[in-house]
């Protein structure tokens, strides 16, 4: 199984309460993607979490170092200055190693490499997100939009297979509605597997010696709601998601269905 490495997935809350004259302050520290990490887990994968806020200090300043690590790294609605403004830099002008390079070269050299949706991935909310004006974008199968990339479906829209892979082998080809995604572009070669909304959903391709994957909506709330993460197909499509990246030739479902007629017979 593999060694999958999730950055970012979580954020800090600051509320102010306002009670007439009188005013104070609360703070709250989520770390989200738990079902993502739950199913992964479930399938045998080494799963590894480092909060967005850990990124600078957690993350390897080589290809290298990562390969030690993780054989697949997942990006999830963080965004490229959490990699490339860190704090020595920022706050003393000490020049360090640019972590988003260190995902390109990870690619290139093996690695697998999945981003997902949210407002701070790809281009995301105003833009800030920004991974279309980074190295990384080279290594990603889309093309990340210069604008505010959000999609936002408040009603709800079911995605669709549209093309056959060996992820989606087995699957429904209708899948629970999404709320949202982010706005990308096919590059040429990348294969694009579902779609929501006539947007891009799944997309998957080749970089170097290794293999990208972008999922432009949510592994979690509040793009993916509740019916979502409930359904049957969420842990075997990012199982399957996360081996294919590997480099594993997965097995379809009428090659397991030919298997078991064999071993019938």
């Amino acid at each position: 199984m593999a060694r999958i490495l999730l950055l970012g997935e979580s954020w800090f809350v600051y509320s102010v309460h306002q009670k007439g004259f009188d005013a104070f302050y609360t703070s709250e520290y989520t770390a989200g993607g738990q079902e993502f990490v739950a199913a992964l887990r479930a399938a045998g994968h080494e799963v590894t979490h480092v909060p967005a806020h850990e990124i600078t200090t957690t993350l390897p300043l080589t290809a290298e170092g990562l390969h030690e690590i993780a054989d697949v790294v997942v990006v999830s609605d963080v965004g490229a200055n959490t990699f490339q403004v860190p704090p020595a830099t920022f706050t003393r002008s000490v020049p360090e190693p640019d972590r988003v390079e260190v995902l390109r070269r990870f690619t290139e050299t093996g690695g697998g490499l999945l981003m997902v949706g949210g407002y701070l991935t790809f281009s995301g909310i105003d833009a800030k997100a920004r991974w279309g004006r980074t190295p990384l974008a080279a290594a990603l199968p889309v093309e990340v939009l210069d604008r505010d990339d959000r999609v936002e479906m408040s009603a709800g829209s079911a995605p669709a297979v549209v093309a056959a892979h060996p992820v989606v082998a087995g699957l429904d080809t209708a899948w629970p509605a999404l709320l949202g995604l982010n706005e990308v572009v096919v590059k040429p070669g990348a294969d694009l597997v579902a779609e929501c909304g006539g947007h891009p959903l799944l997309v998957f391709g080749e970089y170097g010696a290794g293999r990208s994957g972008a999922f432009t909506s949510d592994l979690a709330p509040h793009w993916a709601p509740p019916e979502f993460l409930a359904w049957d197909g969420y842990a075997p499509l990012f199982d399957r998601t996360v081996r294919w990246l590997t480099g594993e030739e997965l097995e379809t479902a009428g090659a397991a269905a030919g298997a078991a007629a064999e071993v019938a017979a």
